[in-house]
């Protein structure tokens, strides 16, 4: 017991003398906008991704763009993240002369690997919705997309908002890796307090503890959603 206090004093000091602190916000800043971020952008990709895939299969441009869909979805379902953002970050930045920070690297990685993985859960929630709602929309003079648009996801979305939110607990989690490519994460400022006090045991118990919280916040207000929607759909 004296030894875990020892290591406990020992975190403490350079968690708060040396900076320790400072280097684990930030890595909690970064976590949280490359997750929310890509979370947003991958909602918005999967979204155009899946309703493209659920138009009618018909050749020429529909068919087109339907192969396109297909084949980028194949591709970030298939390969690691921790492949994509090396690839994207000392690959693709070169050849394109581009310069980005690591974190905006992170976002946009995560945000076309989630888009790749929503298309597939947002399709999902489109088919389950009702043949008649899209049938009701283009019978009172809409469009396919103004229908899709306005009546047909806003329906999907209910459907699927708790695997969305896996998908975010997922994003969460999976941003440990954003270290590859010189990023500052939960990781890695808990990997140097470690390395300053030559002691990883307290570190990497309160970095997972930090992970639980996150997790189960997130967990909560999903649920609060879904009840929200419930009760919704209840007055309606």
């Amino acid at each position: 017991m004296g030894n875990f206090d020892k290591k406990i004093e020992t975190f403490i000091n350079v968690f708060f003398n040396n900076g320790g602190y400072r280097n684990v916000l930030t890595g909690l800043k970064n976590t949280v906008v490359i997750a929310v971020a890509g979370l947003i952008i991958g909602i918005l990709i999967g979204t155009v991704i899946a309703t493209i895939r659920v138009l009618p299969k018909k050749g020429g441009i529909t068919g087109f763009l339907n192969s396109l869909c297909s084949l980028y979805v194949g591709f970030f379902r298939g390969t690691p993240i921790v492949v994509q953002l090396l690839l994207f970050y000392y690959v693709m930045l070169p050849i394109l002369g581009l310069k980005m920070t690591s974190v905006s690297v992170a976002v946009c990685v995560f945000g076309l690997n989630s888009g790749a993985y929503i298309s597939e859960i947002m399709r999902g929630g489109i088919l389950s919705v009702d043949p008649g709602q899209m049938e009701g929309g283009r019978s009172v003079g809409l469009s396919y997309g103004t229908t899709m648009m306005k009546i047909v996801i806003p329906q999907a979305v209910k459907n699927i908002l708790p695997t969305l939110g896996n998908e975010f607990i997922a994003l969460i989690k999976e941003t440990s890796v954003v270290s590859f490519v010189g990023a500052m994460d939960l990781y890695v400022a808990f990997n140097y307090i470690g390395s300053n006090s030559y002691e990883f045991m307290v570190p990497y118990l309160v970095m997972a503890l930090i992970y639980i919280v996150m997790v189960v916040i997130i967990t909560l207000l999903i649920k609060v959603m879904e009840r929200s929607l419930r009760k919704s759909d209840k007055s309606l």
